[in-house]
């Protein structure tokens, strides 16, 4: 508890202090500001855009979530050989360094010779943009790309759920006349549903802490990259850029609301859709 209280608990209580003081690259005493770094924040320009791409973000990465118990479906069916390669195979990318790989799909987004591109040429789309530097197309590509390193720790938390569920259920199933699709919708994701309602949670707290990925794939000096600004990217450029910590802990404070609620909304509703055998 001492552990939890120092670093996690004090920081909070600290961010909270900070965001109610105006500070400035020089040292110096903090002066008290009251509620200014909170309207100040919620009147810059960019405000409206970061929100949107920080839920457009957590969106996409959701859907990361049903595709995942599909895949994690499939890679434990019964007789399957080889399920230990397709999890590594799966989960490979999660472990993976993200900065390194973003480097990687950087150049499969590229707008001249990138790989996806060049595939949408052969398919006839004669003029395909310029995904990382085209404001609007930019947020969607960081998106598919955590989408893509989301997908295999997903793939493991739901293989082991799936282990989770008795044999016996499917084959009391299968007596009743389920066919595998069936058995899938009215066996299989019912039971998931703890292992899905959890991954949903910490998919969305991922989704609002977005960052590395703009910073590796999108950079400064992109024009797409004022457009495509996270609620982080921002907090990182008054605290970090600008040296105001003080608009940057406020920032950080009305993340921590926005993820609270979201999972004060998420624990509400579980109780509507997750069944606990």
């Amino acid at each position: 508890m001492l552990g939890v209280a120092v670093f996690y608990y004090w920081p909070i209580v600290k961010n909270i202090i900070t965001s109610f003081q105006q500070t400035n690259a020089f040292g110096g005493d903090p002066q008290f500001v009251g509620l200014d770094n909170y309207k100040s924040l919620f009147a810059e320009p960019e405000i409206g855009s970061a929100i949107g791409n920080t839920l457009l973000y957590t969106l996409i990465l959701l859907i990361g979530v049903p595709l995942s118990v599909a895949i994690a479906s499939m890679v434990e069916l019964p007789g399957l050989r080889g399920k230990s390669v397709y999890r590594m195979i799966y989960f490979l990318p999660y472990l993976a360094m993200p900065m390194a790989v973003a480097q990687v799909w950087k150049v499969l987004y590229n707008g001249n010779f990138g790989l996806i591109n060049q595939f949408l040429r052969v398919v006839g789309v004669d003029d395909p943009p310029y995904w990382i530097v085209t404001p609007g197309f930019a947020i969607v590509a960081v998106s598919v790309f955590g989408l893509w390193c989301s997908i295999g720790f997903n793939v493991i938390i739901l293989s082991s759920g799936l282990k989770g569920i008795p044999r016996e259920l499917y084959e009391a199933a299968s007596i009743d006349g389920a066919t595998g699709v069936k058995q899938f919708r009215w066996v299989t994701v019912p039971l998931l549903t703890p292992s899905i309602f959890f991954l949903s949670i910490t998919t969305t707290i991922g989704g609002f802490q977005l960052f590395d990925a703009l910073f590796a794939m999108i950079g400064r000096g992109n024009p797409a990259e004022p457009k495509t600004r996270s609620l982080v990217s921002l907090f990182y450029r008054q605290a970090f850029v600008d040296s105001n910590q003080g608009a940057g802990a406020a920032t950080a404070i009305v993340i921590l609301l926005f993820v609270a609620i979201v999972t004060v909304i998420q624990f509400i509703g579980q109780k509507k859709w997750v069944n606990y055998v």
